[in-house]
């Protein structure tokens, strides 16, 4: 009963004062508040009031520390993400960086890598930067020899590379491929430099466009669909049925058709 009480006079402060939204119990990503199971049955609270939390391992507050308060306010929790990951630039093979053994957080920070002649960082970048999952990408030098690079991976139709394209990519470099709206990508997304040499790239496959001047000229329609165009990819089995008041003219086996790579064979009705 006291606990109730306590929660609607903390509810009714919080109306009085003009914040009409309290705060619930707030669910710390890597991290908890202390007495957690002690304090949850009080929430919610109204703004003004603050908590004790910690970070778990290789995560810490923003100001650095491994505990800190976190405050109700009008606007909700502050601050919004309580728990932030500490990455820590150690030794990397075949580079080198000025400020080794610093620690940097997980708000876009980046580091600049110096690398030997002939070593490089995958997909040709000079930076790493601290995400929540530790470095991106992770802090390795790979050798790289002239002979051994990729020039600009190779185009495909109907589709292009996610990122722009590079002049020089370095081994085991990786680039992504995305088709154009209603092409199917067929294969692996992605293609790898490896002996100076691209993978076998992606191809995007045709549609099939069922339209209603087709559908008109062979006095039919979709089974269920009311879509005027519609898209099929290969594979798909689309059904049609006559018009009103007209009948089958081929195999009623056709009125099932399949789409392979663009090509679609109608049924038709008279």
């Amino acid at each position: 009963m006291l606990l109730l009480i306590n929660v609607i006079l903390t509810l009714w402060v919080s109306c009085a004062n003009g914040q009409v939204k309290p705060c619930n119990f707030p669910e710390i990503q890597h991290g908890g508040l202390y007495y957690e199971s002690k304090r949850r049955p009080y929430f919610p609270v109204a703004a003004g009031k603050s908590y004790s939390y910690y970070c778990d391992a290789n995560f810490v507050t923003p100001s650095g520390s491994y505990w800190d308060y976190i405050h109700c306010t009008q606007d909700g929790w502050s601050p919004t993400v309580p728990c932030l990951r500490q990455c820590i630039f150690n030794y990397l093979e075949n580079g080198y960086n000025k400020k080794y053994g610093r620690t940097y957080l997980e708000l876009g920070q980046s580091v600049k890598v110096e690398v030997c002649p002939d070593y490089g960082l995958p997909n040709v970048q000079t930076t790493v930067s601290c995400t929540e999952d530790d470095w991106s990408p992770p802090p390795r030098c790979i050798h790289g020899n002239s002979s051994e690079k990729c020039g600009p991976p190779p185009p495909i139709s109907n589709g292009d590379t996610k990122s722009f394209p590079q002049k020089v990519y370095l081994p085991q470099s990786t680039v992504e491929y995305q088709c154009q709206s209603y092409y199917e990508l067929q294969g692996s997304q992605y293609v790898t430099c490896s002996n100076g040499e691209w993978s076998e790239p992606p191809r995007c496959i045709n549609p099939c466009i069922i339209t209603e001047e087709n559908m008109n000229k062979n006095n039919i329609q979709l089974k269920g669909k009311s879509d005027r165009n519609y898209y099929a990819k290969t594979g798909d089995t689309i059904e049609f049925m006559c018009k009103l008041g007209y009948n089958a003219n081929t195999s009623i086996l056709s009125f099932q058709a399949v789409c392979w790579e663009g090509i679609l064979e109608y049924p038709r009705c008279e």
